[in-house]
């Protein structure tokens, strides 16, 4: 599909409401790369640090996960990468809430006298940031399907099936075990 109808269908998308994230997720990835991604998420991430009122926790979870998406954007075969990233974005998502809900009030209380209009800013492109991050995943989740990752993600845990035809009976040894025993006898 070309750009230009991508850019369509996406529009379309956003007029019906209901089908937007369907018409996200069959559209090539063409509306936004994996470098704009990588560049807001970075801008929004140093505009929010304008004023030490997040801890460092905050500065590294995401920085952290945006140099495993520069490393997405170097290896451009690479599933690691993109899972990793999508991995990375997911759990900022988490460690903002929670940075957010234990620092913000403190820090409003603490530069209302001093600059309240630079923490307004810096504390709305903070939540702006978290705002734009579930988007980001949806379409780090399309570039991951599209370097050929699974639907399913496997962590390397066994499973339990009940599918037995893999297994060897014991009922019936092999032919090569009798006759290795049997030339023991002689």
């Amino acid at each position: 599909m070309p750009r230009t109808e991508c850019l369509l269908g996406l529009s379309q998308g956003l007029c019906l409401g209901n089908r937007f994230v369907h018409l996200l997720m069959s559209c090539p990835v063409c509306v936004f790369s994996l470098q704009s991604i990588v560049l807001v998420h970075w801008l929004l991430t140093i505009w929010a640090c304008l004023i030490s009122w997040l801890p460092t926790s905050y500065v590294l979870g995401n920085m952290g996960a945006l140099a495993v998406g520069v490393w997405a954007i170097a290896q451009r075969d690479s599933i690691d990468a993109a899972l990793m990233f999508l991995i990375g974005l997911a759990v900022t998502i988490l460690t903002d809430i929670v940075h957010f809900a234990l620092y913000y009030a403190a820090a409003e209380i603490q530069y209302k006298g001093v600059a309240p209009a630079l923490f307004r800013f810096s504390g709305g492109l903070a939540i702006t940031s978290l705002m734009f991050k579930p988007v980001s995943c949806l379409y780090i989740y399309q570039i991951y399907r599209v370097r050929g990752g699974e639907y399913n993600v496997n962590f390397g845990f066994p499973c339990i099936t009940r599918n037995r035809d893999s297994y060897q009976s014991i009922d019936h040894p092999d032919q090569s075990g009798t006759s290795a025993s049997s030339n023991n006898q002689a």
